[in-house]
């Protein structure tokens, strides 16, 4: 019984590999490089192209993370600090002692986040 197991251990793990090489190997075959040139044939060729498009979809996405992305989390931020503000006043009701680290680090991100737009595009490009 115990040769038995061990025959059918190693059929599984042949089967196993036989599987994982068949897997790789057909990636590898089906694997296609792709290589933009700069001296393209027809209308500027891919890189031109690519460089256009991605021009075109830079300002959109200026414009969307300076007019949607920003502004929302500000306002997440101010909510949060206002949130965090009255939760340290109720603690220093309480006992007496206020604690300004969680406010203080919410509010340096909020003016990080305020001014960002300000400077962040010429940062990244």
């Amino acid at each position: 019984m115990k040769n038995f197991l061990k025959k059918l251990e190693q059929k599984k793990n042949r089967i196993i590999l036989l599987t994982y090489t068949t897997l790789l190997s057909a990636f590898c075959l089906s694997a296609a490089p792709a290589f933009a040139t700069s001296s393209g044939s027809g209308a500027g060729g891919l890189t031109t192209a690519v460089q256009s498009t991605w021009e075109t979809a830079l300002e959109q996405i200026k414009t969307i993370v300076n007019t949607v992305v920003f502004p929302i989390i500000d306002a997440v931020l101010l909510i949060l600090l206002f949130v965090k503000v009255g939760t340290a006043y109720f603690d220093y009701r309480k006992s007496g002692h206020f604690e300004f680290t969680a406010p203080a680090i919410i509010f340096a991100c909020l003016i990080f986040t305020l001014t960002a737009p300000l400077y962040i595009w010429q940062i990244i490009g």
